[in-house]
């Protein structure tokens, strides 16, 4: 499991969602309390959490498309905002599972989901650590390894730091 801090930082993001575009909705339809639910989603919310920092992909990865359906709703293939990248749940999204419904995003998509800017993307691109999608913009797979490859050198950091 990742850092305490990272796992307490998603749960409250978590809860905070659930809370916004779940609960909140629902007291205002039914004129009432939901204190104990609101309990209860912050138990479950750090729990999601433990599971989508677990090194069990699959489980988090399913986890993670849960999340996603259940707060996103739409007929329509969901395609969120650059801004919506840059947060807990959006990072841990596209690392799991990439971009929902693109096969590429912009420069600026790209740079939220790697937590860099436009210029940054076009340099990986000329220096072909990301992929240009053919159409235009960055494949989507490639973000995706480029997340998993810093992760991956990142762990390995940790691990020898506790050697």
């Amino acid at each position: 499991m990742r850092h305490a801090s990272e796992r307490d930082e998603l749960a409250a993001h978590l809860a905070g969602l659930i809370a916004s575009r779940l609960l909140d909705p629902l007291e205002i339809l039914l004129e009432s309390d939901l204190a104990d639910v609101r309990e209860r989603v912050t138990t479950l919310s750090a729990t999601m959490a433990d599971q989508l920092l677990d090194h069990n992909e699959q489980r988090a990865a399913r986890v993670a498309i849960r999340l996603v359906s259940t707060l996103y709703p739409s007929d329509e293939p969901f395609r969120p905002t650059a801004t919506w990248w840059a947060t807990p749940l959006g990072q841990i999204v596209v690392r799991l599972v990439g971009h929902p419904s693109a096969e590429s995003v912009s420069y600026a998509e790209a740079g939220a989901m790697l937590g860099i800017s436009r210029q940054g993307v076009h340099d990986l691109v000329v220096r072909k650590k990301l992929e240009r999608h053919p159409s235009g913009g960055v494949t989507t797979i490639s973000i995706q390894a480029r997340l998993k490859t810093r992760a991956a050198a990142l762990l390995r950091a940790q691990q020898e730091e506790k050697k």
